[in-house]
């Protein structure tokens, strides 16, 4: 199905000349889901196309709803298109939302030049959205705010790709998935088991022997944690290497991306099937929240 995009945006550009329908307005008569975006990483461009890409891969027409906090960074480029969301300017009701990662690991939560905006964001999320995604430092964040859970530095960065063991078979979200997916890592942090509150309804959802928990669910805030990497394309691990090897000689490989960690061949896309999944699902399962709220509207108008 077409992705919906603000019109003017490079990413928009990007989709079409690969074969992606992309609209500029919801189509008439359509059900459009409206997932906001609250895009954190330096590179607006790639990640904007990387969640168009998921979200566009369903069935589901998806409106991509932009959105920076207001003490963001001002004057990036590409932002020109993207709201300004505190808790006085927030987006009109969205279905879904996803927060993405921040190369800030090493910055105090409570440091962040948009912290603030930040908590406000979370805290509306999690009673007026039917689900958001909390993907890598922002599932730390999202977990030090409504849990306390701290963020661990590791000693090196966890950077490759890992078979993430699916630990709630019934789980409709990770259905299709099987009994393991890949997924792409790469954080300097982590997320000790041992200092989740799993008692106020957490549940772990996939976790990998080698990289940790990767996906904790968090009903009661209608939010999941996602602490690595499934919207990466095939070369984004590449790419990473690149520039951080550019920056210092001690870079190690990411584990398990090149075939016999030749850089000359192409790495092979096998999160690329589970990531389509996993989204389609999400999706799906904002659909039926909302067929149950419009079914709900008309009985009480019956009333």
């Amino acid at each position: 199905m077409p992705i919906i995009l603000p019109e003017g945006l490079a990413s928009a550009a990007l989709l079409r000349r690969e074969g992606i329908e992309v609209l500029n307005a919801p189509p008439v008569g359509d059900t459009v889901l409206r997932i906001g975006l609250l895009n954190l990483m330096p590179d607006k461009t790639s990640t904007e196309a990387q969640f168009a890409r998921l979200l566009g891969a369903t069935r589901q027409p998806v409106e991509l709803v932009l959105g920076l906090p207001c003490s963001h960074r001002p004057g990036v480029e590409g932002t020109e298109r993207y709201g300004r969301w505190s808790a006085t300017s927030l987006p009109r009701k969205l279905d879904g939302l996803i927060v993405t990662g921040a190369p800030l690991e090493h910055v105090p939560f409570e440091d962040v030049i948009y912290w603030r905006e930040l908590v406000e964001i979370c805290d509306w999320a999690a009673t007026h959205v039917g689900s958001t995604i909390y993907v890598c430092w922002a599932a730390f964040a999202a977990l030090w705010r409504f849990h306390g859970v701290p963020l661990r530095m590791l000693p090196r960065k966890l950077f490759g790709i890992f078979a993430q063991q699916v630990m709630a078979v019934r789980e409709p979200l990770l259905d299709g998935l099987g009994i393991t997916f890949a997924c792409a890592v790469s954080r300097h942090a982590e997320v000790s088991a041992s200092d989740v509150p799993w008692q106020r309804g957490l549940a772990c959802l996939a976790q990998s022997p080698r990289s940790g928990l990767c996906l904790i669910g968090d009903e009661r805030r209608n939010a999941l944690y996602m602490f690595n990497h499934l919207e990466y394309d095939a070369d984004t691990l590449g790419l990473e290497y690149v520039r951080d090897r550019s920056r210092r000689a001690d870079v190690s490989l990411p584990e398990n991306y090149w075939p016999d960690d030749d850089l000359s061949k192409h790495p092979p896309f096998t999160w690329r099937r589970p990531a389509e999944k996993f989204f389609a699902n999400w999706l799906a399962s904002l659909a039926d929240r909302r067929r149950a709220q419009a079914r709900s509207r008309y009985r009480a108008a019956l009333v």
